[in-house]
C-alpha cells in the first residue's frame, strides 16, 4: 500500500494548512466560546472548492480522491475541529448520499448547489429513541398520490439549523425493519419542517447541531433517493465514507495536541531545566507521535480502498476506532503536559480536550465500531 502523498496532494495540504493557520486558527477560541456558525469561513471554503471535494467537476465539485479529502479535514481540524467536522459532514454525508444514490435529476437539482457551497447540507438519520440502533427509527413516510408525506423527529443533526438541503431517513414500511427504510431530499422551508433547539455542546461548539420536527412534510415522489426500502443499506455505505472524515478529524486533534505539547515542553522550565528533558514527558510525546502515525496509516488505507471502489467497512471502522481513541489519549496527555495551564482556556489544548470526545461518538460509537469489526472478522472465511 502506497501511503506517500503525491505532489498534488502535498500542494493541497500546504494550501489548506496555510489557510487554516491564517484564517481558521485566530478565531477558533472565540467561535468555541460563542458557538457562532462560521459562515465567513464556509464562504471562503466554497471559493476554494472544498465544499464539494468528493463530487466530480461536472456537478460543481473538485473531484478529489478520498486521501486528499482526509488531508483537508486533518489540516482544518488541526486548528479547529468544529470546522473540520462541519466540512466533513457537508462533504461526505448529505451531498454524497444524493450524488451516489440519487438519479441524474436529483444530482442536477441539489448536488451542484451543495458542492458549490451555495447551501449547506444536513443528513438526518439519528432520532431521539434510536442512536446506535439506527435501524430502529420510527419516522414514517407514506405515499399519497404523487407525493411523500413524512412525519417524525430527528436528533443530533449536524448543520441541522443552517442547512438548505436535508437528506432525511424515514420508514416506508415499519414491518420490514431496516429493509423498510428509505431516504428523501427535503428542502429547508418546506411546510411542516421545523428546526428544534440548537444543542449546547461540550465541544465542537461552532459546529451546528440541532433536532428536526417533521409534521406532514410533503415532498415530490421524485425526491426519493434510490430505491424504496434501500435507504438503510445506502446509509451504511455513506457511513463508511463518513468514518474516514471523523478519523481525519481525530488526526488533526491528535496532531495539534502533539505539536502544542512539544513546543510547550521545550519552553516550560521546572527544576532548572525544560520539562522536555524529563523522561516522563518524552515518553508521553513518543506515544502520541507513534499513535498518530498509526492512526494516519489506518485512515489512508481506508481512504485508498474507498477511492478504488472496494468495500471498506471494516477498514473505515478500524480507522475511526483507533484514531478517535488515540486522539482522546493524545489530548489527555497534552493537558497533563501543560499542567495547570492545560486546564484553562488561555491554551488551546483545553479546547482540544473537549472537542476530541465527539470522535468516539459521532458516525457510530467506539462500541459500534468494535461490533462492525468483529462482524467482519467472524463473517470472513479463513
Amino acid at each position: 500500500m502506497d501511503t506517500e502523498l503525491s505532489e498534488e496532494q502535498l500542494m493541497l495540504k500546504d494550501m489548506v494548512g496555510r489557510f487554516a493557520r491564517s484564517e481558521v486558527a485566530p478565531g477558533a477560541g472565540l467561535r468555541d466560546e460563542t458557538g457562532d456558525y462560521p459562515w465567513d469561513l464556509m464562504k471562503s471554503l466554497g471559493e476554494l472548492n472544498l465544499l464539494g471535494m468528493l463530487i466530480p467537476e461536472e456537478y460543481g465539485g473538485a473531484g478529489l480522491d478520498y486521501v486528499s479529502y482526509a488531508v483537508v479535514i486533518e489540516e482544518l481540524s488541526r486548528h479547529d475541529a468544529a470546522l473540520g467536522m462541519t466540512v466533513a459532514a457537508h462533504n461526505s454525508l448529505s451531498k454524497y448520499h444524493i450524488y451516489k444514490f440519487g438519479g441524474e435529476e436529483l444530482r442536477r437539482r441539489y448536488v451542484v448547489s451543495l458542492a458549490e457551497g451555495e447551501v449547506m447540507g444536513a443528513w438526518a438519520l439519528t432520532e431521539p429513541s434510536s442512536g446506535s440502533d439506527a435501524a430502529g427509527l420510527i419516522s414514517r413516510a407514506s405515499l399519497r398520490d404523487d407525493r411523500w408525506v413524512i412525519n417524525g423527529r430527528k436528533a443530533f443533526t449536524t448543520n441541522g439549523s443552517v442547512a438548505g438541503t436535508y437528506v432525511i431517513m424515514a420508514s416506508t414500511d415499519l414491518k420490514k425493519g431496516s429493509k423498510g427504510i428509505s431516504a428523501f431530499v427535503v428542502e429547508a422551508g418546506a411546510p411542516g419542517l421545523g428546526v428544534g433547539r440548537r444543542e449546547n455542546k461540550l465541544g465542537v461548539r461552532s459546529s451546528d447541531t440541532a433536532g428536526l420536527v417533521l409534521e406532514d412534510v410533503e415532498v415530490p415522489a421524485g425526491n426519493l433517493i434510490g430505491e424504496e426500502g434501500r435507504g438503510f443499506q445506502d446509509c451504511l455505505d455513506v457511513l463508511d465514507g463518513g468514518r474516514i472524515g471523523i478519523s481525519a478529524m481525530a488526526l488533526g486533534l491528535a496532531r495539534g495536541a502533539l505539536e502544542d505539547s512539544a513546543r510547550y515542553a521545550k519552553e516550560r522550565e521546572q527544576f532548572g531545566k525544560p520539562i522536555s528533558e524529563f523522561q516522563a514527558i518524552q515518553w508521553k510525546l513518543a506515544d502520541m507521535a507513534t499513535e498518530l502515525d498509526a492512526a494516519r496509516l489506518l485512515t489512508y488505507r481506508a481512504a485508498l480502498k474507498r477511492q478504488r471502489g472496494e468495500k471498506c467497512t471494516m477498514e473505515s471502522a478500524m480507522a475511526k476506532l483507533f484514531a478517535s481513541e488515540a486522539a482522546g489519549r493524545a489530548v489527555n496527555s497534552a493537558v497533563q503536559i501543560h499542567g495547570g495551564y492545560g486546564y484553562i482556556k488561555d491554551y488551546p489544548v483545553e479546547r482540544y480536550f473537549r472537542d476530541a470526545k465527539i470522535c468516539e461518538i459521532g458516525e457510530g460509537t467506539s462500541e459500534i465500531q468494535r461490533m462492525v469489526i468483529a462482524k467482519s472478522i467472524l463473517d470472513f472465511e479463513y
